[in-house]
């Protein structure tokens, strides 16, 4: 069967595409016990009489298509379900009822997905976590959208991605339900739990007021001389620069436990409390993975060959925030740094190919954020900010390419080959170009 991520193997099924998952669990914090039905609604791509979903970990017990018992068989990564003769176009109910304790998915760069707290939950699903806890067509290219019901004991916080819509109490045990209606890739489906406070602020973005929580133990503080102090001005910021913020609204979640990087998920990041001390390394981690909102989450690259997508939009966008941000060296100081950097380093990476060991090298994030400098040096100030903008615009909640960008790019250029050239040598040759620098 075609894998449609070669840097993910074993993963995804080209055969259909998930329009709306539905899940719902019931997790008992105390023994890491996960019991879950998960609803999803598909529509058949390719002629099949059977489709697999990826998942690790828990064991399926009942799966039903179109509210019929169904047959399937269960391997290690996936759940292979009988769906009976289809032809594309066909649209399908699968339900699969499943349970056991979820733990991490390993990978090439380490396990990820489901990690127990001390006490509560985190998920950082990239790039393969996601099957960890719950059946899903694991393919970043194939976003749905998402009803995520969480029942938990009293005293513990619940967030995951989209809106919260339903709180209800049921004796001991308490039901956290939230709908996230944009398309999602599903690693970057999450779930957080915790016993948290909130911390409620807004984001003025013109006419439109994005909600920014901070979700917290009571005993970290995030307000006032802390990484998270001004956070709702980088959404202010990067809406000015990227175009409107592109969900509802934006929670940071703050662990109780230190972790060792901060995780991103479309709607909300995650970070362990060690981050919440004021220094620029930590504030500049706040940006990140708030730009990540725009590149990455609304804007999801097709596959991880184009990582640079997500991770050198972000990059670019933490020296975009040191602009702005007093005592810090700005953008072009930034960009020198880095360069000179990166020609310490062997240059033997590729940044539009830089194959599955590299893809999260930290010279994919540099380069990458480069490239944009050496593109708005092509393009002039006002013209990059606007090719930006028309980026996330056009293709909001969508599936991207690098062929996308560079034809994308050049509509705004007075010389389209020019900057063709310049693309060229950033992306696809394994040498260092000059430095870009703004005149």
């Amino acid at each position: 069967m075609p894998t449609p991520d070669p840097y993910l193997p074993g993963h995804g099924d080209t055969r259909y595409r998930v329009q709306h998952h539905d899940l719902r669990l019931d997790y008992k914090v105390a023994t890491n016990r996960l019991d879950e039905v998960a609803i999803l609604e598909l529509t058949v791509a390719e002629k099949t009489a059977s489709i697999e979903l990826d998942l690790f970990g828990l064991v399926a017990s009942k799966v039903r298509v179109d509210e019929k018992k169904a047959r399937f068989r269960q391997t290690k990564h996936k759940v292979v379900v009988d769906v009976g003769p289809r032809q594309p176009g066909e649209e399908l109910v699968v339900e699969v009822t499943c349970s056991g304790k979820p733990r991490p998915v390993p990978g090439v760069h380490g396990a990820a997905g489901w990690e127990e707290l001390t006490d509560g939950v985190l998920v950082g699903s990239q790039p393969q976590g996601a099957p960890g806890w719950f059946p899903c067509n694991d393919d970043a290219a194939d976003k749905a959208t998402y009803r995520i019901r969480v029942a938990v004991a009293a005293g513990y916080h619940v967030v995951a991605n989209g809106s919260l819509v339903e709180v209800e109490r049921h004796g001991g045990t308490w039901h956290w339900t939230y709908l996230m209606d944009r398309p999602m890739a599903p690693y970057l489906a999450s779930v957080q739990i915790g016993r948290y406070v909130v911390d409620e602020r807004i984001a003025v973005c013109g006419s439109r007021f994005v909600p920014v929580e901070v979700v917290h133990p009571s005993k970290v503080a995030v307000g006032q001389g802390t990484s998270f102090a001004r956070q709702e001005k980088m959404v202010e910021l990067f809406s000015e620069l990227f175009g409107p913020y592109p969900f509802t609204e934006y929670r940071a979640v703050v662990t109780d436990d230190p972790l060792e990087i901060p995780l991103e998920a479309q709607g909300l990041s995650s970070f362990g409390r060690n981050f919440a001390r004021p220094t620029w390394e930590n504030e500049r981690l706040v940006a990140h993975e708030l730009s990540h909102q725009w590149f990455g989450n609304s804007l999801t690259a097709e596959q991880l060959s184009m990582i640079w997508l997500h991770e050198g939009f972000a990059c670019y966008a933490e020296w975009l925030w040191a602009d702005v941000r007093e005592g810090i060296p700005g953008t072009q100081e930034q960009a020198s740094r880095h360069h000179a950097g990166l020609a310490a380093k062997p240059q033997d990476l590729v940044l539009g190919a830089p194959g599955m060991k590299d893809m999260f090298d930290d010279r994919v994030y540099k380069r990458g954020a480069l490239t944009l400098h050496a593109v708005r040096v092509e393009l002039g100030e006002a013209a990059f900010f606007d090719m930006l903008r028309a980026w996330t615009a056009e293709h909001a909640h969508g599936v991207v390419t690098t062929a996308d960008f560079v034809a994308h790019a050049q509509r705004f250029a007075t010389d389209p080959a020019r900057l063709a050239e310049v693309l060229e040598a950033w992306l696809y040759r394994p040498e260092l170009p000059p430095l870009p620098v703004l005149g």
